[in-house]
């Protein structure tokens, strides 16, 4: 198969307004809103003192994101898909991407620590509506994990080299299962690329094992980790929470 224009004749854009994309949008931003999401990021997120109005609708610049994530968006600029072709008469509310990208780069360490106890919030509530985690199940399984997410700009915040000699972020990852659903993600955490696999690892154990039991799971926890997070803090984060 191949082109059957040259380049130079050949111009696709998706922007005829009775065209949608992403309609498949509309049910996730509306389990979204069923859940709670813009309310626990307005109630929880609060960017005071940012410029240019940077702190402003956090709901809705929040909920633009995760539709453009959703939709398969990877930068800011992706994110204008969400204005393309008939989508904006779906929804409201939805931001630039300059706003956006004004809205993230605003965000301290403190700020992100306010989104994460938004998050843990709403995947109880996500878990509560769909029963995506069975609470009936005799055992539990959290596992914790992390790996390194190459990067290919020099500038890039918190990018370096680690064990991988790429340079790169390193992440660290909680999800949870039993024998009858699919691992679902209740904690996550951004690293810089250098940082040992296990840093920050019993910090972020202890959140997700108070986020499984928020669920109303009241069963037998086993936590599964490789020999990074060995170590005697995640045994008792792991012990303390009665797994």
């Amino acid at each position: 198969m191949k082109v059957s224009h040259r380049p130079a004749e050949l111009f696709a854009v998706f922007d005829d307004p009775d065209l949608i994309a992403h309609a498949g949008l509309i049910r996730t931003i509306r389990l979204a809103e069923r859940c709670g999401l813009p309310a626990l990021v307005a109630e929880k997120v609060k960017l005071t003192g940012a410029k240019n109005g940077a702190g402003t609708a956090a709901d809705a610049k929040a909920l633009s994101i995760v539709g453009g994530m959703v939709a398969g968006a990877d930068s800011i600029d992706d994110l204008d898909m969400l204005r393309h072709g008939g989508l904006p008469r779906l929804f409201g509310g939805v931001r630039a991407p300059s706003t956006l990208g004004t809205f993230l780069r605003a965000f301290t360490w403190g700020h992100v620590r306010q989104l994460e106890s938004a998050i843990r919030a709403f995947t109880c509530r996500l878990a509560a509506h769909t029963g995506l985690v069975p609470t009936g199940d005799e055992v539990v399984f959290v596992d914790i994990d992390s790996k390194v997410k190459p990067v290919y700009g020099s500038a890039k915040q918190g990018a370096s080299f680690g064990y991988t000699k790429q340079r790169g972020l390193h992440f660290q990852i909680v999800t949870v299962k039993t024998s009858t659903c699919a691992p679902v993600i209740v904690a996550t955490r951004l690293r810089k690329g250098s940082a040992n696999s296990g840093k920050g690892a019993a910090s972020l154990l202890r959140e997700a094992l108070a986020t499984v039991r928020a669920m109303g799971i009241t069963a037998q926890i086993i936590v599964r980790a490789d020999s990074a997070h060995f170590s005697h803090k995640v045994v008792a984060a792991c012990r303390a929470h009665g797994a």
